[in-house]
């Protein structure tokens, strides 16, 4: 009976340290469907494995897309995932788990959901959106002005334009204490993720002025830059392997304590039961 209790605060523990360790799970949107399902019927079985293929897929992959057919087409189940393109596959694979979960859980019942965290983005719904451009603004957040400084807008505009010229759905720049980063979903063709991409960024350069950060999050791809300030854009770029070393080793770790407290409490277990006789 201890050594089970034991094991499960251990196990308890070590999952609340890995959850609550990395900024990548930090909620930033989410969105329900109108539409609602019936509860035990096609729809929410297919539902299931969407999600449980969400997940799984996370494992090693940093983007996929599922479709789950039904035997009517009200039944048809469309879903993807997409992680921050510096993202090791251990916080892939956790930033999934974790949006599912609050999906789950905010969008009971509703026949689709969206939730963006800081790492990674879920989506599902029995509409089809898988190959479609979604320029609609779901998060603006821009800092505080620090006033117009020619050389740091200068700066902040040339490596934001920098972004829509790399290629590939992830592009990240920098120059001195400005960093930028963009990202659109993995179902868009390059030309839809450039005009994703350069809408974004339009926006975020109009709407944030001299803000020393900024968020822009269309429905299909984001843009956010930081000169420097609390909120920086790049402080993930570049640790997350090393973080996720991290992670993995504190869990041996974790796991051969537990394993040898309960090889300690066994062998004490014994030695007390031969003393009682």
């Amino acid at each position: 009976m201890m050594k089970t209790f034991l094991f499960k605060i251990l196990l308890f523990s070590m999952t609340l340290f890995l959850s609550e360790s990395s900024t990548t799970n930090l909620f930033l949107y989410g969105g329900c469907a109108q539409q609602m399902y019936t509860p035990n019927s096609p729809y929410e079985s297919n539902l299931n494995s969407l999600l449980t293929s969400l997940v799984n897929s996370a494992t090693y992959s940093s983007y996929n897309n599922f479709t789950v057919l039904g035997s009517t087409q009200q039944d048809i189940i469309y879903g993807l995932y997409q992680c921050r393109g510096d993202l090791a596959m251990p916080d892939c694979a956790s930033c999934v788990a974790h949006a599912v979960t609050r999906a789950g859980d905010m969008c009971r019942d509703t026949c689709g959901g969206t939730v963006q965290l800081d790492g990674c983005l879920v989506k599902y719904d029995n509409a089809t959106f898988l190959g479609v451009e979604d320029k609609n603004v779901l998060l603006k957040k821009c800092g505080p002005s620090v006033g117009y400084n020619p050389e740091a807008m200068g700066s902040r505009d040339a490596v934001l334009g920098g972004l829509v010229g790399l290629g590939g759905p992830f592009r990240v720049g920098g120059s001195g204490m400005v960093h930028g980063v963009a990202q659109c979903t993995g179902d868009l063709s390059f030309g839809e993720c450039q005009d994703c991409i350069a809408e974004a960024i339009g926006r975020l350069k109009s709407d944030c002025g001299t803000a020393d950060y900024g968020d822009l999050f269309l429905g299909k791809c984001y843009a956010r830059y930081s000169t420097g300030g609390a909120h920086d854009t790049s402080q993930a770029h570049g640790k997350s392997d090393k973080e996720g070393e991290k992670k993995f080793a504190l869990i041996i770790g974790l796991l051969a304590g537990v394993a040898i407290l309960v090889i300690l409490l066994a062998f004490l277990s014994k030695i007390c039961r031969r003393q009682g006789k």
